[in-house]
């Protein structure tokens, strides 16, 4: 990202975190909006979820000049959201309900400039977490496998004696 795109970001999330309670109602109403199957995902109260939301862009917001200082912990969201049931595609529907969001909180203010920055900084974060994803999927199944080969190791044993 450029520097005048993360200026772009950092500046209109003041904006949006000066309502951040209302922008977080309108984020999950559009998101169940456009996949009403997302819903299975929250079990909590959503006004606890959406300040967790809102606290959680905040940070990357304000992390966006030092991006790896935070890629541990978005490599950890990342790898949650999978065991809780994300899937790749639900990464493009919450990058709608965002920009929607964005739209509707900065209204004339969410210019097609400062869209193009919100979308390359939301499409950095959601490839980070969906590779470390991808990766406890690698994980998972290299377990699987070193497990099925070590159950399989006294037979293995036993047909290199004879």
């Amino acid at each position: 990202m450029t520097p005048h795109e993360i200026q772009l970001v950092q500046n209109s999330f003041k904006s949006v975190a000066a309502i951040s309670e209302k922008a977080a109602e309108l984020f999950y109403g559009r998101l169940f909006e456009l996949d009403p199957s997302l819903k299975r995902l929250f079990k909590g109260n959503m006004k606890d979820q959406g300040k967790k939301l809102m606290a959680t862009i905040g940070v990357a917001v304000s992390s966006l000049t030092n991006l790896e200082r935070i890629v541990p912990t978005v490599q950890k969201l990342g790898a949650s959201h999978k065991k809780y049931g994300v899937e790749d595609k639900d990464y493009d529907t919450v990058a709608e309900a965002l920009l929607w969001t964005l739209g509707k909180g900065l209204g004339p203010a969410f210019t097609p400039e400062v869209k193009a920055a919100w979308t390359e900084t939301y499409t950095i974060l959601a490839t980070v977490m969906k590779d470390s994803a991808h990766q406890e999927d690698f994980r998972d199944i290299a377990k699987g496998f070193l497990a099925q080969a070590f159950q399989r190791l006294p037979e293995f044993e036993r047909q290199a004696q004879q």
